[in-house]
């Protein structure tokens, strides 16, 4: 598996510095995303100069991408209400006029670009989320009846499959990261999600365990319920503090690294994620993709942070024997 760096947290530093930086602390290559002037959707998919540029900076610095990351654009498929969140993480050419329907489009025809952009880079695989119009009624109250929270997965499989079908085309895989405020945030609902999708191939996920650890799901189990959809990993990690007897689940509208919190993310390696089940659990099911750090952590330097993380990532990541253990009992030539 190679080891990879997740570029979303470094967009505002230029490409080629980032590129630099993982080097240096030992990735393998990088999860690119589609921001600041990391990736530039519009221009690689029209500017093959544009597109040779980006590739030219991995070369340099002897690094490969294995995935795109389209995470913010995709937040706009199907979020309701579109506003000024969303406005802040878009492109402009996406963002238009902000009609919340005219972002909705562009913001589709992003990701298809995505697909395209992924195939040309020589990448199999686009991380990133799906927006949900259904994510608001979350605590289901006011009550909330049932046909609203199918019409959500209606709306989904409506927006996504056309996106899907170019995906299918490219030979390109979709992971979606599950993730609170996305139509997938836990289990269930990625079941309901695949089901809307008719169970189509292209549509998989990101295991990302930081979000499940926080909602109380096993982030193991979930890599063999969904053994044939893990299409790219995300190595992030959430520390518990659940013993404080004031703070819940839903963060307390607290901002990152409050000790008031009753979890936060943090440097990979530092938290409650249990690593090395995870990774052992991915062998089992043949996973051979990149494991890519995300890099998240309010209360550590981010240059230590990243370095560190790469280290203890590869530390995890042991041949797997050639034969069974107890293979040696036997007396049989």
């Amino acid at each position: 598996m190679p080891v990879t760096l997740f570029t979303g947290q470094w967009a505002d530093l230029p490409f080629e510095e980032v590129a630099r930086h993982a080097a240096e602390w030992g990735y393998d290559g990088l999860e690119i995303a589609a921001s600041g002037d990391h990736l530039d959707l519009k221009r690689a998919d029209e500017d093959p100069a544009y597109l040779r540029s980006r590739l030219d900076v991995l070369d340099r610095h002897g690094l490969r991408v294995f995935a795109i990351s389209n995470h913010l654009t995709g937040q706009a498929v199907c979020d309701d209400p579109i506003d000024f969140r969303h406005e802040a993480i878009v492109r402009p050419y996406t963002w238009g006029d902000g009609d919340p329907e005219g972002v909705r489009r562009r913001a589709a025809e992003d990701m298809k670009r995505s697909a395209r952009v992924a195939r040309k880079l020589g990448a199999d695989t686009v991380v990133g989320f799906t927006g949900s119009s259904i994510w608001q009624y979350v605590a289901m109250f006011p009550p909330v009846p049932a046909k609203v929270i199918e019409a959500g997965y209606e709306d989904f499989a409506a927006r996504w499959n056309p996106i899907l079908d170019v995906f299918a085309a490219e030979g390109v895989r979709f992971a979606h990261e599950v993730h609170p405020s996305e139509i997938a945030y836990d289990y269930w609902t990625s079941v309901r999600a695949v089901e809307a999708l008719g169970g189509r191939p292209e549509f998989g996920f990101n295991w990302d365990p930081s979000h499940m650890m926080w909602q109380g799901v096993d982030p193991v189990g979930f890599i063999w319920d969904f053994k044939d959809r893990i299409h790219h990993v995300d190595c992030k990690d959430t520390r518990l503090r659940p013993g404080n007897g004031r703070a819940g689940v839903l963060g307390s509208h607290l901002p990152w690294g409050d000790p008031r919190r009753g979890w936060d993310f943090v440097s990979t390696g530092r938290g409650d994620v249990p690593w090395e089940d995870g990774f052992r659990a991915l062998a089992a099911i043949g996973y051979d993709g990149p494991v890519s750090v995300e890099w998240e952590d309010a209360g550590m330097d981010r240059l230590r942070g990243a370095a560190e993380a790469a280290a203890y990532v590869r530390g995890l990541l042991w041949p797997l024997p050639s034969a069974s253990f107890d293979s040696a009992f036997s007396h049989q030539e």
